[in-house]
């Protein structure tokens, strides 16, 4: 763990003389495979996004981002920070009734962090996702869990928005490419032992800042039994009620949990395109004050039709502690 907390302190300042970033912009555009599976460090921010469920019932999430950062210089030291990593790792468990996080951060480089353009593979020390032949693996070794999982794709990636462009507002710039690898069946070990289950991934990357007017957004991304996918999402206003949604996506809170430790209520229980959401357990808040900034609510939920359940997936829920900063 030192080594760790070393790399999280060692993102140091840009010198006062940093010339800002001229970041490409998001245009419509067809996402090319397998080059889009790795990172664009060109772009603002970016982030690979695996969440799921494992026997148990337990639920997981891992997510590494990029960050270029809005200044910086043409010093050719190694140690000038032209890409910052983060990862979260989270796990689930109902028997203990409260999430279990941890994290990390680093520049990239010095072979202890990375993120490589012509694939999926991304790592910081031990932590690390990539694709391998026609499997992702996902390695984490956190605090108070460990993973190693290998997830197998049902299919081609599904295009997100126009096919991968996907509008986050009504400006031109307000949008991101994106796309998801929905029914990852999943095998590996958990804790030591064997371990199966399903998995999400989603792949997003974007020069924009969040719209003046959002406070944050509510995400879903659901592995419904029959095959199929859903994935919604809605930016919320600051001034109150929907700042931004796609056509066609509704998303109604229906029961609220209270934060013990941090005051902050979410609609862990929601409503979307007709389907009950409901959490696996309620406090699956995460407190990412020390990588990325900012609290958040992300957890595993059962979807119904009725009484049925149809699914299972994650809910993410932003900007509830304060309006969301990119």
């Amino acid at each position: 763990m030192k080594r760790r907390r070393f790399l999280a302190g060692a993102l140091l300042p840009l010198s006062a003389w940093a010339a800002k970033v001229q970041y490409p912009a998001v245009t419509p555009r067809a996402l090319v495979f397998p080059r889009d599976y790795g990172a664009h460090p060109a772009f603002r921010t970016e982030w690979w996004y695996l969440t799921g469920w494992l026997e148990g019932p337990l639920g997981f999430q891992l997510t590494f981002f990029r960050a270029r950062p809005e200044e910086q210089t043409e010093n050719p030291s190694s140690f000038n920070p032209r890409q910052i990593l983060f990862a979260h790792a989270a796990f689930s468990d109902p028997k203990r009734g409260h999430l279990l996080h941890d994290q990390l951060a680093a520049r990239a480089g010095h072979e202890l962090a990375q993120a490589e353009t012509e694939r999926t593979a991304v790592w910081i020390d031990d932590w690390s996702l990539g694709l391998e032949g026609n499997r992702y693996r996902a390695k984490v070794a956190a605090r108070d869990f460990a993973f190693d999982l290998a997830l197998t794709p049902s299919g081609a990636p599904v295009l997100q928005g126009e096919n991968g462009y996907s509008r986050k507002g009504y400006r031109p710039q307000e949008a991101s490419y994106y796309y998801s690898q929905p029914q990852l069946a999943v095998r590996g070990t958990l804790n030591g032992g064997e371990i199966t289950g399903t998995a999400w991934l989603d792949h997003e990357w974007s020069s924009a800042y969040l719209a003046p007017e959002a406070a944050g957004w509510d995400w879903a991304g659901i592995n419904l039994h029959d095959g199929r996918s859903l994935m919604a999402f809605q930016m919320r206003a600051k001034s109150g009620g929907i700042h931004y949604a796609p056509p066609g996506v509704t998303m109604r809170p229906l029961r609220w949990w209270k934060s013990p430790r941090t005051g902050v209520a979410y609609p862990v229980s929601m409503e979307v395109n007709g389907l009950r959401l409901e959490p696996l357990m309620d406090d699956q808040e995460l407190d990412a004050r020390a990588s990325v900034g900012t609290i958040y609510w992300e957890g595993a939920v059962r979807a119904f039709n009725g009484a049925t359940e149809v699914g299972r997936g994650y809910l993410e829920l932003t900007g509830y502690w304060q309006p969301m900063k990119l």
